[in-house]
Formats: structure tokens, sequence, C-alpha cells
């Protein structure tokens, strides 16, 4: 279907904004791109002044590291291999693993396995392939740019950064899972009333939200550190004390995300007509039916978006993190700081920048999972509330 001429934009209005659209993208995502080059490279290459022999890594291919077609090859083929995997059966996983038709607990768990199997089958099974073709098929398999998987080596296995990731997954898991459980029971009583308290609820929700993290982060800190005490005379010795522990950042962080999700999830259940419920009361269907049977299967689109922010709110913390959990509990961003907490090297700040690209790869991939609900979902929300 044509756009009517009178609707049409000029040329020139089309060239300028493509233009300043390119120039934004290219400005927004030259420093990944640097980064993810840089990490690949020994030090004396990383921090070339020479662009050049940063992007081929000169020096790098003469230590005998380096990266051929035959492995960009598999790097591309890789790359769309775990694009389409995700975006063909990841819904279809969800479906499958969902409880009692909660859609959004299946997400959270497909998006789990696959982040997992995707970071297990590019740090594990992929690393082994590719140095079987290093200098196979003559002139394919010799290496045209230097490249070496030794940082990341060095922070995933020899600095135990898994550990940190999986302390990230359960800190994330634990934060969405309850967000969700919560903010679309509020957000559907929210949305269902016309009372001035819901409205008073909300206006209460949006100050504590703008609360510096750092007053919320002060006034749960003395209860952390006398749990034990605290816990004492209903759990007995065995109270445990839960500063340092990912629990109690698990609560700060959700305390801190809970107004904003209710805020969210509320403008989309104010999308989805009330006749749907009326329609499921006429047929039977207690107040929590409906809810749980006819407005979520609708509603997961928002649901999934909500938890998205959610999922970024706690992957990407680092003042929280830093102040509640201990070195062993750390997660991904508070634990890049270790490697400038000591005498730094250039060693150093190369592995600083794989573990840095380690923890941006899983949210592209995330992104790319869903990016079909965050279009849809976002969409449903602008329609109304």
């Amino acid at each position: 279907m044509s756009t009517p001429r009178a609707l049409r934009q000029p040329f020139s209005l089309r060239l300028a904004s493509n233009g300043f659209l390119a120039f934004w993208c290219l400005i927004a995502a030259f420093p990944l791109f640097w980064i993810a080059v840089m990490s690949f490279k020994s030090p004396i290459d990383a921090f070339s002044s020479n662009p050049l022999a940063v992007i081929f890594g000169p020096v790098t291919r003469e230590g005998g590291d380096g990266i051929s077609l035959i492995d960009i090859a598999i790097g591309l083929a890789t790359f769309v291999g775990v694009y389409r995997i995700g975006a063909r059966h990841v819904g279809r996983l969800a479906a499958w693993l969902a409880p009692f038709g909660a859609v959004w607990f299946g997400w959270i768990l497909a998006a789990a396995i696959y982040v997992i199997g995707v970071v297990l089958f590019v740090g594990v099974v992929l690393p082994p392939v590719l140095a079987a073709f290093d200098g196979a098929l003559g002139p394919l398999g010799e290496p045209i740019i230097g490249g070496t998987l030794e940082h990341y080596r060095a922070v995933w296995w020899g600095n135990a950064f898994y550990r940190n990731f999986l302390n990230s997954l359960m800190v994330t898991a634990g934060v969405v899972t309850i967000s969700l459980s919560v903010g679309t029971l509020a957000g559907y009583a929210l949305a269902r009333t016309g009372s001035q308290l819901a409205f008073w609820i909300l206006i209460i929700a949006l100050i504590f939200r703008a609360l510096p993290h750092s007053v919320l982060v002060t006034g749960y800190l003395p209860v952390f550190i006398n749990s034990a005490e605290i816990l004492r005379p209903w759990l007995g010795d065995a109270a445990p004390t839960l500063y340092g522990q990912p629990l109690a950042v698990i609560a700060v962080l959700v305390a801190i995300n809970q107004p904003f999700t209710i805020w969210m999830l509320r403008s989309f259940f104010m999308s989805i007509p009330q006749e749907l419920d009326e329609a499921a009361r006429v047929d039977g269907c207690s107040t929590f039916q409906a809810f749980r049977l006819v407005i979520m299967p609708v509603m997961w689109p928002g649901v999934i978006t909500t938890g998205l922010f959610s999922f970024l709110l706690a992957y990407n913390d680092y003042l929280v993190t830093s102040l509640l959990l201990d070195s062993q509990n750390m997660t991904m961003v508070p634990a890049i700081t270790q490697y400038f907490n000591r005498e730094t090297t250039t060693t150093d700040q190369v592995r600083a920048v794989a573990a840095a690209v380690s923890i941006t790869a899983p949210l592209f991939v995330l992104v790319m999972v869903f990016q079909r609900q965050i279009v849809s979902g976002l969409t449903a929300g602008a329609v109304k509330g």
C-alpha cells in the first residue's frame, strides 16, 4: 500500500532524518564495537595509537593468535543460528514451561535457559571448534586478523567471573519474578478501580521511586546487618545474616523497582477493555480466574516489556550490589572494579574490557529474542493509560 502523496515527506527531509539517525547509531554503537575489538587483542595492540593496529592486531597475530576467514564464517553462522533459535524456539519453550498458564514465568525460565545455553556454547564448545580449523584448508585457515580468547579465558575461569555471572542471574531472576508477581496483581487492581485512594497510592509509589538509591540502602542496611538477632526468636541459632547475601539485594531492588513496575503495568492494563472482564464474569469466572485466564494471555507482551526493564535495573545496578554484597557473592557489574583496585597493568585493563563485553553480550541476546514482544508491548502501552 503506497503512501498518499499529501503524506509523503520531501526527499531532503527523508535524507536529513535518515542521515541523522545513521549518524546517531554510529556514535552510539562505536564505543561498544571498539571495546569488543580491543578485548580480542594483546595489550600492545589494544592500546596502540594506530587504529589499524587495534583492528588488525599485528602483534597478536605474530604471537600465533589470529582469526581466519573460516573463523569469521563460523562466527557469523553462530550469530545467525543464535538469533534464529531465540526468535523461533524460545517462545515455544516458554509456553511449554509456563506453570498453570503463567506465561510470564515461562518466559523467565526460557530466557534463563537460553542465555545459559548461549554462554556455554560460545565459551566452551565454540573455542575448540575454531582451534580445529587453525591452519586448515590452506589460505582460508590462515589468520588474517589478530585475535585471542586469552583475556576471556583469564576472566571467566582464571578469575572465576562465571560465579559473578551466576550471582547476577540469581539476583535478576529474583527481582523480575517478585516484581512481576506483585506488579501484575497491583497494576490490574489499580487499573480496574476508580477510587481516589488508588490515585494517591500511585502518587506515593512515584515519590518512593524518585528517592535516591543510597537513601534506601542506608535505611535497609541496619536491618540486614542485625538480621540474625531479629530472626533468632523465630529461627533460633539457624537465623541467617542477610548482609552480604543476594537476598538482601533482591529485597532492596524490588523495593526500588516495584513502583515503576506497578505504574507501567497499570498503563498496559488500562489499554485492555473492561468488557473482557465482564464477559469472563458472565461465563462464570471469578475475578482471579478472569485475570489469569482471560486478561493475562492478552497482557503478556506488556508483561515481557516490563520484565525487561526490571531485568535491566537489576542487571546493571552498581550501587546497591556493591554496598550489600561481599566479594564471594558479587555480581558482574561491580566485579569489574576489582581489576582496578590493585596495581593496574595494561593486561588488567584489557581483561576489564573483556569483562565489560561479557556483561553487554547477554543484553544483546535478550533484545534480539524479545524484540517482537518489546515492540508490541510498547505499542500497547502507548494506546491508553
